[in-house]
């Protein structure tokens, strides 16, 4: 399984971003998705995941309320909309798919990486 996330760039506080995360193979449908984020220097961040019918969501507390994330089975992808950025969410985020159907917040459930796309808030 091969994951492409994108969307990520450079906005102001305040703006609106929305990532896409595209799997390769069909298998992901199956399969909880979850997305991290990593920070220059700080440790890798579980930012959201949900699970392979799309009808339960896990946030991180740093983004409760502001992101949301979303599946279409059909098209293999997962989204991760980013309402209210602040300059504490810039980081690469990455999309992974899970070891079953859902698979919460721990990194160690998921199996396949994407390479991560670049978020960077200014202020």
């Amino acid at each position: 399984v091969q994951l492409q996330a994108s969307g990520g760039g450079l906005v102001q506080a305040g703006d609106s971003l929305r990532l896409s995360c595209s799997a390769s193979r069909r298998t992901s449908s199956n399969n909880g998705m979850g997305w991290f984020r990593q920070a220059t220097g700080k440790e890798r961040e579980f930012v959201g995941s949900i699970n392979w019918r799309g009808d339960r969501t896990l946030y991180g507390d740093s983004v409760k309320g502001r992101f949301t994330i979303s599946r279409d089975n059909a098209k293999n992808t997962v989204y991760l909309e980013m309402n209210r950025l602040q300059p504490e969410d810039t980081a690469v985020y990455y999309c992974a798919q899970g070891r079953s159907a859902y698979s919460g917040m721990s990194a160690d459930a998921y199996s396949y990486w994407g390479q991560g796309t670049l978020v960077t808030v200014s202020s």
